[in-house]
């Protein structure tokens, strides 16, 4: 496991724990925060396409501004809108960000039919036997490998998929959303209208959504990374700046300038290594 102390605009307010090794699920990572602020610390999340549980063993919880939704414990995040923070003084909380195509199979529901919804409602009592003997973990490397072991049982009970639909999210990704969905339709030999329905319930977005979120989530790095708005939006298949601003502003719900800024993304490259960009595709089936 590596302990990676907090850097940039969230300097100070966690310690980031990160597995040794890959998890053994493709397509899930994890990462663990942990720390305690004078003050509640209110962070802004920021969307981006993979979906997230958090199951959190201090005072951290989420908040959702559209409905003044709040919760704690153990949550499914699915592909958060701007509107919602994340608050708490006592930070300690793990982490799993899953494809949506495991995603799907592990929790048994996708992104739209559950956009933040409590773990017990999608597992039941495992969920809060999972939570706590993640509490009781007297390690990080502990919780990591509880955590893992939860979702790889729950993988080979799960329903896939569909072969075509991960295989168009496979290729959305690694396109960093800049392919059509004409040409994802001709790839896997179905029609346009039977891949933006079948996509739709698996994965929790249209095609053309979620495209627009991976190209959404590779020019937010960028920004963060420093690089010039209209340079970003010229990289990352944006029409010109002002298209970026449109999306940035619709998807984020604030500036590309608050977007660069956003503590949020500042811990990505120590939490999230391999995740600094679009996360890993699905390859569907557990390493050894």
């Amino acid at each position: 496991m590596g302990n990676i102390e907090s850097t940039g605009a969230a300097a100070g307010l966690w310690d980031i724990a990160v597995p040794a090794r890959p998890a053994r699920l493709m397509g899930v990572e994890m990462a663990g925060f942990r720390g305690r602020t004078a003050d509640p610390v209110d962070i802004k999340v920021i969307p981006h396409p993979a979906l997230t549980v958090f199951i959190d063993f201090g005072d951290g919880r989420l908040v959702d501004d559209t409905n003044d939704r709040h919760l704690r414990g153990g949550i499914f995040a699915g592909f958060l809108p701007g509107s919602v923070r994340g608050l708490g003084a006592e930070i300690d909380c793990l982490q799993i960000r899953l494809s949506p195509a495991i995603a799907y199979r592990v929790l048994g529901t996708c992104a739209e039919a559950a956009a933040m919804t409590p773990l017990e409602e999608l597992w039941g009592s495992d969920a809060e036997r999972l939570r706590e003997r993640l509490q009781a973990a007297g390690s990080w490397d502990e919780r990591f490998a509880i955590a893992e072991t939860a979702l790889v049982q729950h993988y080979e009970t799960g329903r896939a998929v569909d072969p075509e639909v991960a295989f168009a999210w496979r290729r959305m990704v690694h396109s960093r959303g800049r392919i059509r969905v004409e040409r994802l339709a001709a790839e896997v030999g179905w029609s346009r209208k039977r891949l933006w329905s079948r996509f739709g319930s698996q994965i929790g977005l249209g095609p053309k959504r979620a495209a627009q979120l991976v190209r959404f989530d590779r020019a937010a790095h960028r920004l963060a990374a420093g690089h010039n708005a209209a340079l970003v939006a010229a990289d990352t298949g944006y029409a010109d700046q002002s298209h970026l601003s449109r999306d940035v502003v619709a998807i984020a719900g604030i500036t590309p300038a608050a977007l660069a800024a956003a503590p949020w993304l500042a811990v990505d490259g120590d939490a999230w290594a391999g995740q600094a960009g679009p996360p890993p595709a699905d390859r569907g089936r557990p390493r050894p």
